[in-house]
C-alpha cells in the first residue's frame, strides 16, 4: 500500500481466511456480537464480516497503526464496528460479547496477555459462549514440526516472553476462568483451531 493508505497487508491472512471461516460457520451464532482481539492488519475480521452479514464485528488492537489499518480495510462494511483500543492483559472497555476470536496472538505475546485472554473472556461471554483460538501449539506427545520448531526459536529469539505455548497450558488457564476445550481441529500449514465454550 502506498504511504498515504494505511491498510496493512498480512500475507498469511489471505492463505488461512478461508479456512478459519470455514470453521467459524459452524461455530459461531447465527446472530450477535462478535469481539476479535489482536485483530492487527483487519484483514480477518473485514472478509468474515462479509461472510457473515447478520453478526456484528467489533475488532480491537492495542497499536494505533493497526486500528488505523483495520478502519481503512472496514470501510464500507457496515456491520463492522470502529476498531477499540484493547490489551488483552488489561482493563477491557467490552462488557459483553457473543463470541470472541484471537487469532495467532498467544505465541506473540507474553504469557500475561494469554491470562488477560481467558480472564476477559469469561466475564464477557454468556454460558455457551465461543471463544475462538486459531495458531500453532505445542501439544502433549506430539512432536513439533520442523517449521514450527524454527518458528519457535525465532520467535524465542526476538523476544524471550514470546514463543509457541503448550496447548495443556492453555487450556487449564482457560479453564480457571470457566472455559472448556470443545474441540482443537488441524488447519493448514501446522495451525490449530481451538474452541473453547463458556460453561
Amino acid at each position: 500500500m502506498s504511504n498515504q493508505d494505511p491498510r496493512r497487508i498480512a500475507p498469511a491472512a489471505a492463505r488461512n481466511r478461508d479456512p478459519i471461516l470455514d470453521v467459524l460457520r459452524d461455530a459461531l451464532p447465527s446472530s450477535g456480537l462478535v469481539l476479535e482481539l489482536a485483530s492487527g492488519s483487519g484483514e480477518h475480521i473485514v472478509h468474515f464480516a462479509r461472510a457473515l452479514p447478520d453478526l456484528h464485528w467489533q475488532p480491537s488492537d492495542p497499536s494505533p497503526d493497526a486500528r488505523a489499518s483495520i478502519a481503512a480495510w472496514a470501510q464500507g462494511v457496515d456491520n463492522v464496528a470502529p476498531p477499540l483500543a484493547l490489551d488483552a492483559a488489561g482493563e477491557w472497555p467490552v462488557v459483553q460479547a457473543d463470541a470472541i476470536l484471537c487469532i495467532n496472538m498467544i505465541h506473540i505475546s507474553p504469557w500475561a496477555a494469554t491470562e488477560g485472554l481467558m480472564r476477559g473472556a469469561g466475564a464477557v461471554l454468556p454460558p455457551g459462549g465461543l471463544l475462538y483460538l486459531y495458531g500453532p501449539y505445542r501439544r502433549a506427545g506430539v512432536a513439533l514440526e520442523p517449521s514450527n520448531a524454527a518458528f519457535d526459536a525465532d520467535l524465542r529469539a526476538r523476544n524471550p516472553e514470546w514463543g509457541l505455548r503448550d496447548l495443556d497450558d492453555v487450556s487449564a488457564c482457560a479453564a480457571q476462568h470457566g472455559l472448556r476445550v470443545e474441540a482443537v481441529l488441524p488447519m493448514p500449514a501446522n495451525n490449530l483451531s481451538v474452541l473453547l465454550r463458556r460453561v
